[in-house]
């Protein structure tokens, strides 16, 4: 009998350890970031010369198999190294926010049309396809599903697709105050001027990549710890002075390379480029293709 009642609690207490660390598995993914609040989302792009260069997913990376502005394509790239996404919001006919890059869903659901001529539940009929033109298992999300997977994982940059500001905004008040890890990008210094008189719970993403922008957003009253600097699609040589300067104020410089170094063929050639954007040492790349990045050396150039 004893022996019985001790086997027991042995099983009880085996049974409630291994629920604790079921509960426990998602947060050991050691590429997780775990973004709390303002101060921690402003830390973890504060610009410092000894922290590795950050990979940014565009349209949430993708992989074959994985299409882009996908959960799974998210989860995808996290289980093989740290990044964090670039995702494209756009309003459905009935006023749903999706993420979709295109105006039209022809080139990566199968289904044919704007994304305006549909409401959020006709739109469930359609598989996303992948880059190689695959039909996948996943369909078109909302933007409030992603934000729900991402909040204890991963930073979202929303790439506005013509949704109105002020629904920013409403959403950033409302039921969106609860996550820290949003980053809007800005066409505009306009555009940022009007989130940040609005709300103060997002970092803004702003092309800053020349003298002239520098010294519109010095002279704007935003501060820097609010601002990532878009540089466009290179670190330029003769641009070298405005890199210094919003460094010194602990912005970090952002480049984009999935118009230039992500078109290179045969993917040999394009490690290759790869290579050699990280060798001009930007802070963080924003690439189609993050997990091509992995094994690449990160550490910055001295």
């Amino acid at each position: 009998m004893k022996h019985s009642l001790n086997l027991l609690v042995i099983c009880g207490m085996v049974c409630f350890y291994s629920c604790r660390i079921a509960d426990q598995k998602p947060d050991q993914n050691p590429n997780y970031v775990h973004i709390q609040n303002m101060e921690e989302l402003q830390e973890y792009f504060r610009y410092s010369p000894e922290k590795d260069i950050i990979i940014s997913g565009h349209r949430g990376g993708m992989l074959e198999g994985y299409p882009e502005n996908c959960i799974a394509s998210c989860e995808k790239t996290l289980s093989l190294m740290p990044s964090f996404f670039e995702i494209d919001p756009r309003l459905t006919k009935d006023s749903v926010l999706v993420l979709m890059h295109d105006a039209t869903i022809d080139r990566t659901t199968t289904g044919k049309g704007k994304v305006s001529d549909y409401t959020y539940e006709e739109l469930q009929q359609f598989f996303l396809k992948d880059r190689q033109n695959n039909v996948t298992e996943y369909r078109i999300l909302t933007l409030d599903e992603i934000l729900e997977w991402g909040k204890d994982k991963t930073v979202f940059n929303f790439d506005n697709k013509g949704v109105p500001w002020q629904i920013y905004v409403d959403n950033l008040k409302g039921k969106w105050s609860k996550y820290h890890n949003i980053i809007l990008s800005v066409r505009s210094l306009e555009e940022c001027l009007f989130y940040y008189e609005r709300v103060n719970n997002v970092m803004f993403c702003c092309e800053i990549s020349n003298m002239e922008m520098y010294e519109a957003y010095k002279n704007s009253g935003i501060p820097w710890n609010r601002i990532m600097a878009y540089v466009k699609y290179t670190m330029e040589p003769e641009q070298q002075e405005v890199y210094d300067l919003l460094r010194s104020h602990g912005v970090m410089c952002m480049t984009s390379i999935h118009p230039t170094a992500d078109r290179v063929k045969p993917y040999e050639a394009r490690i290759e480029a790869y290579k050699k954007e990280l060798a001009v040492n930007p802070d963080i790349i924003e690439t189609d293709y993050p997990a091509d990045f992995v094994g690449l050396d990160m550490k910055r150039g001295k």
